[in-house]
């Protein structure tokens, strides 16, 4: 057991499947109470008493629609008022949809942005008072490599990731002079339900399948960096090398990787 995070209090959006879900098996496990925030009760609720039932641990859990900034306020509220303080905030919610921008559709544009981007700023601002009194805590914002690398058919994705490692990376300075962690995690693709919605014609995750990370992986890196002054955790090494590499020859990797780009 890690006795870092025996009775801390970790909230996590978006954790009522993939990443989220196994972050907040792997907290209870270590010790940790686990809120759960996302908008399918009844699958939070499934997985609370699980966790009642394995680990002995009580679970709160919320339904939540971080797009609705009333909903975000009053639910952070209300867990404030429960637990007192919140050790780590993992900002996992989030979605893509893959499409050429001609293609793409408006209000689909402006969801991700709400979900991804701006619900992350919601969920954050409300924890941060609180941390910032207690002079501890954690914040993980879930990202992607696609936040620094992107590709065609998701722009308007990868934009929304970009902003968030640009949020990320001011908060931490911004935080710098306390005892508040911020890192940014941006894996690559995922074996998660996802690619239900980002790819549903199946052409990717069946282009990239030998690719996937495992999401027990995911999870497993992230919990056991938290409460630890972690930047970034970036998977897989080699993806996020290429990544590094389009930085400084941005030129040379669309032209010699161009087919590559096109997996969606």
């Amino acid at each position: 057991m890690n006795s870092r995070l025996k009775g801390k209090k970790i909230v996590i959006t978006g954790a009522s499947s993939g990443i989220g879900e196994k972050i907040a098996y792997l907290v209870a496990e270590q010790g940790a109470y686990p809120i759960l925030l996302a908008r399918s009760y009844d699958q939070l609720e499934k997985i609370a008493q699980n966790i009642q039932e394995k680990y002995g641990i009580d679970c709160l859990f919320y339904k939540l629609d971080v797009r609705d900034t009333e909903n975000v306020k009053d639910v952070f509220e209300d867990i404030l008022r429960n637990v007192n303080t919140i050790d780590v905030l993992v900002n996992n919610a989030g979605f893509g949809v893959f499409a050429d921008v001609v293609d793409a559709q408006i209000e689909q544009m402006k969801a991700m942005f709400e979900v991804n981007v701006f619900g992350l700023i919601s969920c954050t601002k409300m924890v941060l008072p609180a941390m910032i009194q207690q002079n501890s805590g954690h914040i993980i914002n879930i990202a992607s490599q696609a936040g620094k690398i992107a590709t065609p058919k998701s722009s308007v994705y990868s934009a929304t990731k970009h902003a968030v490692l640009g949020f990320t990376n001011s908060l931490r300075m911004e935080l710098s002079s306390t005892n508040i962690h911020v890192t940014a995690v941006n894996p690559g693709p995922i074996r998660t339900r996802f690619f239900d919605i980002a790819d549903e014609s199946g052409t990717y995750a069946k282009n990239v399948n030998r690719f996937m990370l495992d999401p027990d992986f995911v999870a497993s890196k992230i919990v056991n960096a938290m409460l630890t002054p972690k930047r970034e955790i970036n998977l897989p090494g080699w993806m996020n090398a290429g990544s590094v590499f389009y930085t400084l020859f941005p030129r040379l990797v669309e032209k010699v990787g161009g087919k590559a780009f096109f997996k969606k």
